[in-house]
């Protein structure tokens, strides 16, 4: 690192745990967060501005109006552009050092596992059970953590399964494959700040896993109601019949 970059991230390094060393884990990491709606803008902003040194951004979709009230890394000037390059815009503006490669592509099959090979961890930012399986499947495959996110109406909930270790569950040992069109937010609706709350939360987990402090969520499934800000704690097995992970 730098003189600038010790200087950004000194209220990190003075932290005896993170110190200069864990700085520079984070410097040298590479995040994949896929999808850049109400829980990747914030998950991609905090660890831009936390010093996460590679970012690979991955969105198929455009800023429409409804967007707005819960994406924060777009604005009112970024109606109708790739969500990727509008997030881009806002994450160097944040930290013009981090390296970003911005893919417009819905990741699925090849590009998915090659996405999922590159990073050291990966965030799931996306709003459906389709993409959250094959995601799953490709950090299971490849070994890598994946740092889990969801939020409809006024709850949410948080975990982190770490392939990396045998005893882990991964997401499929939580939920079953089925249709989920009823789960969106375009059906239920979200109140705007719990996206980013979770989405905070992310980060953290994440930056967790890069540098080695802490303890993960791994195993552990918090669910937030916002209604009463009540979270609550789940322990999760791993499933040995797991299509997706089992013996």
């Amino acid at each position: 690192m730098n003189d600038e970059q010790l200087l950004r991230f000194s209220r990190q390094i003075m932290l005896p745990e993170m110190d200069i060393a864990g700085q520079q884990r984070l410097v040298d990491a590479t995040v994949l967060i896929v999808g850049m709606g109400g829980l990747g803008c914030p998950a991609a902003m905090y660890l831009a501005a936390a010093g996460v040194g590679h970012l690979i951004i991955a969105d198929d979709d455009t800023v429409e109006l409804t967007n707005l009230q819960r994406q924060i890394g777009h604005g009112q000037k970024d109606l109708g552009k790739v969500k990727v390059s509008s997030v881009q815009e806002t994450l160097l503006g944040l930290n013009p050092d981090v390296k970003i490669t911005a893919l417009t592509s819905r990741l699925a099959g090849a590009e998915l596992d090659s996405a999922v090979a590159a990073a050291d961890v990966v965030v799931d930012a996306t709003d459906n059970f389709t993409a959250r399986f094959a995601i799953n499947r490709s950090c299971v495959q490849a070994r890598k953590p994946l740092v889990s996110g969801a939020a409809i109406r006024m709850e949410g909930q948080v975990a982190v399964f770490d392939s990396r270790n045998p005893a882990s569950p991964c997401y499929q040992c939580l939920y079953t494959e089925g249709d989920d069109a009823l789960t969106s937010c375009s059906q239920n609706g979200v109140m705007a700040p719990l996206v980013g709350i979770i989405g905070s939360v992310q980060a953290m987990e994440t930056i967790k896993l890069l540098s080695g402090i802490g303890q993960t969520l791994a195993g552990r499934l918090l669910l937030l109601d916002a209604t009463s800000m009540q979270w609550r704690e789940m322990k999760l097995p791993r499933d040995p019949a797991c299509p997706a992970c089992g013996n």
